[in-house]
């Protein structure tokens, strides 16, 4: 759909009538591209509302404005292949290592070359939607990137306190402003985006290590909250992927499919795809209704048989698949508007979000 603005600045949700739009987040898409110097906002099918702006958001424009890309610099989603001889499981759940605990120099893991600057929650997954599962490829579209019965480890991580500490500085001084020192926020930004990768690589090798097996290099890894410098303007991703010519995994929900893409966006898209199935529920909602309908114990194993390591009860309920718009709609959306091809659907088999307690 086209949505036109007060200005001559075009809105554009690249969504059907039938998917989970909030007016909420369209007409933070509106105040948007009032802002000065903006071009152009598309949003993704997942696009939902967000704390001062959009979620599922590509938004482009002359002036760099650091709210856009939000605190999680970097934060995005890294594709690992792995091998396990007959997964059990019960028995894999328990051997995941606590993602809460950050490495230390004293760690086996511990990677060559760190900087002494490195932020202190390093190979931590952090809370809200990160996590990291195990999953199965359950059926293959195009031949190459993966085979069905594969396994994989996905990581949705960000830079975690760094990009925090990068906006909060900003914020301080010039609120929802602009960045006042374009290159000096790039450079720092750049550097949370570096450890946002490499802190998805450390918690693959940290479990794969724990299961007993060893991981390849990553099949994908893509940003998708970060600000893209394109023919000299600013294309501000926020819960959006770089989606021309690359692999994006859009991320379903641990109860639900989710869906390895090749991305061939346009610039009516900016040049991106959509992250996730997007949130349908407030966290309070999710919170409230899934407290009167499901128990701890119904949510720690999903429909599709796949088991959830959370210590954290609020979180459950919070993450709950319910929480969230279809995956197959937010696919369908992206295929009927040429922005994405499906290359394999995964399914979850354990999916860690916070260590049992």
């Amino acid at each position: 759909m086209v949505i036109s603005g007060a200005s001559a600045l075009s809105v554009r949700v690249f969504a059907s009538s039938q998917s989970w739009i909030e007016s909420d987040a369209v007409d933070q898409c509106h105040r948007v591209a009032a802002l000065d110097g903006m071009r152009h906002v598309a949003g993704m099918p997942d696009l939902h509302p967000g704390k001062g702006a959009p979620i599922g958001a590509a938004m482009l424009s002359s002036v760099l404005y650091p709210f856009l890309v939000g605190s999680d610099i970097g934060c995005g989603i890294a594709v690992f292949p792995i091998k396990l001889k007959r997964p059990n499981l019960e028995r894999l759940a328990a051997r995941f290592p606590d993602l809460d605990r950050a490495l230390t120099p004293d760690d086996e893991l511990w990677p060559d070359e760190i900087p002494a600057d490195h932020p202190e929650s390093l190979g931590t997954v952090g809370r809200g939607n990160h996590f990291v599962e195990l999953a199965r490829v359950d059926e293959v579209m195009q031949e190459g990137r993966v085979g069905k019965g594969d396994l994989v480890l996905i990581v949705h991580s960000g830079s975690r306190g760094l990009g925090e500490s990068i906006l909060r500085a900003h914020t301080e001084v010039h609120g929802a402003g602009p960045a006042a020192d374009p290159a000096a926020y790039l450079e720092a930004h750049d550097q949370a985006v570096r450890w946002g990768s490499l802190n998805r690589r450390l918690m693959a090798e940290r479990v794969a290590h724990a299961l007993g097996a060893a991981t390849a290099e990553p099949i994908v890894d893509e940003c998708h909250n970060f600000v893209e410098v394109r023919d000299g303007l600013y294309l501000h991703r926020k819960g959006a992927a770089r989606g021309i010519g690359n692999d994006v995994l859009v991320a379903g929900t641990r109860g639900t499919p989710s869906y390895l893409v090749a991305g061939h966006a346009g610039a009516e898209a900016n040049f991106s795809v959509a992250h996730g199935a997007g949130r349908k529920m407030s966290r309070s909602d999710a919170l409230r209704r899934n407290k009167a309908k499901h128990t701890v114990t119904e949510l720690r194993r999903t429909a599709v048989g796949s088991l959830v390591v959370c210590g954290d009860r609020q979180l459950l309920f919070e993450e709950a698949p319910t929480a969230y718009k279809r995956i197959e709609q937010v696919i369908g959306d992206l295929v009927a508007h040429e922005l994405a091809t499906p290359v394999a659907v995964t399914i979850p088999l354990v999916t860690y979000k916070t260590r049992d307690r």
